[in-house]
């Protein structure tokens, strides 16, 4: 059975899920992986559509609707006395050299390009990102640096978001390894309470089968942009009693039967 199959299998079927105890590690490290990046397609999706906008709006909010301003020693720097939001084309830009607005502030926002006191702040996909200005320069960088520096990172955006994908992927493959190996050491509890023998190598692969279905729950979520209440309870519920379902499709063992 090809990977795909087992994919579209696993959805529902915790027989098929109990059969990959026996298939090589490397094929069920594989499937984790292809997991990891179904996951993160709707935060690549948002978040990369959001900064592509994002660096273009923020070039021409630079240009023709910001007042002067200076970055100096990191920290942004203007007369002016509140902050200043603008609404250009599906973005806003936040304008904040005083300090009123904080990063936590914009947690919640969707598409918000942020100059704040101390560094540029990008909302997308519910998530936020910081960059701080000491990031960029040391020294003192005046509103036609920012400028300059919007025109290059502009024309480096495929290197840019290709950087990204790899942080965010890596980052969160890690995690679902970790997921993996936490939901096959709770199975050692579940097989002991089914009453079957397993060792924890067959568990650690019905585990990553087991995750599919709240994994692609999930995912259609965020693509929905549709925030689902106590998401991590619900998550390892489904996954344990997903695992639990394929521990019941293997046979009792015999006395003095092996493995």
């Amino acid at each position: 059975m090809n990977i795909f199959s087992q994919f579209a299998k696993s959805l529902y079927s915790p027989a098929d899920i109990a059969v990959t105890r026996f298939q090589g590690i490397g094929k069920t490290i594989l499937f984790v992986f292809l997991l990891t990046l179904l996951s993160i397609l709707p935060v690549i999706f948002y978040m990369f559509a959001t900064i592509s906008g994002a660096i273009d709006s923020a070039k021409q909010a630079v240009i023709e609707d910001l007042p002067s301003f200076s970055i100096e020693e990191g920290v942004l720097k203007s007369d002016i006395k509140a902050p200043v939001t603008l609404k250009r084309d599906d973005f806003t830009i936040i304008f904040d050299p005083t300090g009123t607005v904080e990063e936590k502030d914009m947690t919640n926002m969707e598409a918000t390009f942020g100059m704040l006191e101390h560094g540029i702040v990008l909302a997308a996909g519910g998530q936020t990102n910081t960059v701080p200005y000491s990031l960029f320069s040391d020294g003192k960088l005046s509103k036609e640096d920012v400028q300059s520096l919007l025109e290059t990172a502009e024309s480096s955006l495929p290197v840019l978001l290709g950087f990204l994908f790899i942080i965010i992927y890596v980052f969160s493959a890690g995690m679902k390894f970790i997921e993996v190996s936490l939901l096959a050491l709770f199975g050692l509890f579940l097989k002991n309470l089914a009453g079957r023998k397993l060792q924890y190598r067959h568990l650690w692969r019905m585990s990553a089968y087991s995750t599919t279905l709240p994994t692609v729950f999930f995912t259609l979520m965020a693509f929905l942009k549709t925030s689902v209440p106590y998401g991590f309870a619900i998550n390892w519920f489904v996954a344990s009693m997903m695992l639990l379902l394929a521990i019941k499709e293997i046979p009792p063992m015999q006395k003095n039967e092996e493995i």
